[in-house]
């Protein structure tokens, strides 16, 4: 008696009007509970598409599968109480925003596209990228801890035909040695001179702290939100900017400079929670000169004169002249920190996930050259002079048991977590109340059980 209750009252939604440019909406799928409207599908399709996303197939069969699927996951997060981090969920919002509006030009061409106003758009945002997070834990939770023994590697490997053997890109070791700039003590005085002048201005109520934040802040992050970094633990912060930042009691007050590797920040509370803060900051990074970065590159160029001499190794040269504190004392080696690579952790880089300066260089490099010094911006956005060794190089080739073991066992685990992922799916379709209206039925489905007979 429930379920045919909602149909009727969904079906009486049906008829709503847009009265944006009078087309009928119809809810065209109910999985469960939830509705999925033909408006919420063409929604989807304009996000895909503004974004460059191709889907394989029919989007009016693909996207209401989609939804269809992660109402699915979403109700059993309801059931389980699975939540997620609500300021990441803004943050992420807010990004996607920016984005958009740089991919398409200016906010009222956003607002066109989509025929809607940006804080509509942001709170809709909000609400998929919420339930996006809460899927992905959701799954995470389902598939537990994945463990496989070399066995069961050796068997996938050994079972698959040679033919359809995975091809492993080339993949490379790399070792770097960086240098920075001196900066002039004229520069550091002169940025701490403007950010004692933001104080007083925003001590003198002149300005807002967010307002010269969004103006002045050179962190690309925070600044288009005012300078405001979010909730997050000590532990995630600068040690010298978290001592400051965590001592603030009182919001009208702002910190004195702090420096950082980051350059000199000055900071607002916002609020605290337990052991999490919320606050803004403006910072300002002193800029090298042209006869600094020159007079850089003339020592970097005597110390690869010295390393080709042999004077000492490159692990030496790393420990003892490095500016880099991440790699000088790992001997020069760069570590990946891309989490979404199968090398994460480890020395191994695919070329597309080197640092974009440092991978022109090694493209052409042979093992155990070392390159000329070189301009990059490091992961701390400073412009500083590198030099680069190529440890190893493993070209493009099919997988194979001895050389590629980790990536075959990636592989596995990928494949069976999508297997218990489709078992699931397939399961909960029998349990779940699922209309489709006539129209969109006829499509090539992932998952068959969506049309009962």
């Amino acid at each position: 008696m429930k379920k045919i209750l909602i149909v009727f009252f969904l079906a009486c939604l049906s008829c709503v009007v847009k009265a944006q440019d009078n087309v009928i909406d119809e809810i065209v799928w109910v999985v469960g509970d939830d509705a999925i409207l033909r408006s919420d599908i063409e929604d989807q399709r304009l996000m895909l598409q503004n974004e460059g996303i191709r889907l394989d197939g029919d989007p009016y069969c693909v996207i209401p599968e989609q939804m269809a699927i992660q109402k699915l996951y979403l109700n059993q997060a309801k059931i389980d109480s699975v939540e997620v981090n609500e300021n990441q969920v803004i943050q992420a919002a807010d990004q996607w925003i920016n984005m958009a509006i740089n991919q398409i030009g200016s906010k009222e061409k956003l607002e066109e596209y989509f025929n809607k106003k940006i804080s509509q758009l942001k709170e809709e945002r909000k609400e998929t990228i919420r339930e996006e997070q809460i899927v992905q834990q959701m799954k995470r939770e389902l598939i537990g801890e994945i463990k496989l023994t070399p066995s069961e590697v050796r068997k996938f490997y050994n079972q698959l035909p040679k033919d359809s053997l995975p091809m492993i890109p080339t993949t490379v070791e790399v070792q770097i040695i960086t240098m920075e700039p001196k900066i002039p003590f004229e520069e550091t005085d002169a940025i701490k001179a403007r950010l004692r002048q933001f104080t007083e201005d925003i001590n003198n109520g002149k300005y807002e702290f967010a307002s010269l934040a969004r103006l002045y802040s050179e962190d690309p992050a925070s600044s288009m939100k005012g300078g405001e970094l979010g909730f997050t633990g000590k532990g995630f912060l600068a040690p010298e900017f978290a001592n400051v930042a965590f001592n603030l009691n009182d919001p009208k007050k702002i910190s004195q400079i702090v420096q950082t590797e980051y350059g000199y920040h000055i900071i607002q509370l916002i609020e605290k929670r337990g052991d999490r803060i919320n606050c803004r900051h403006i910072l300002l990074k002193p800029k090298a000169s042209d006869k600094e970065l020159e007079n850089s590159m003339a020592r970097m160029d005597s110390l690869c004169n010295l390393l080709k001499d042999n004077e000492f190794t490159f692990e030496e040269a790393a420990l003892l002249a490095s500016y880099d504190k991440d790699t000088r004392n790992n001997k020069g080696l760069m570590v990946n920190k891309k989490e979404e690579s199968e090398h994460y952790g480890t020395p191994k880089f695919e070329m597309a996930e080197l640092p974009q300066e440092v991978g022109k260089i090694v493209y052409t490099m042979k093992v155990g050259e070392i390159s000329k010094p070189f301009r990059m911006i490091n992961d701390k956005q400073k412009e500083v002079v590198a030099i680069v060794k190529l440890k190893t190089r493993v070209e493009q080739h099919k997988a194979n048991l001895s050389d590629d073991f980790q990536a075959l066992k990636s592989i596995v685990e990928n494949r069976k977590r999508e297997q218990l992922l489709n078992d699931w799916v397939a399961k909960k379709q029998k349990s779940t109340y699922v209309r489709i209206s006539e129209g969109w039925r006829n499509c090539d489905f992932k998952y068959p059980g969506w049309v009962k007979e």
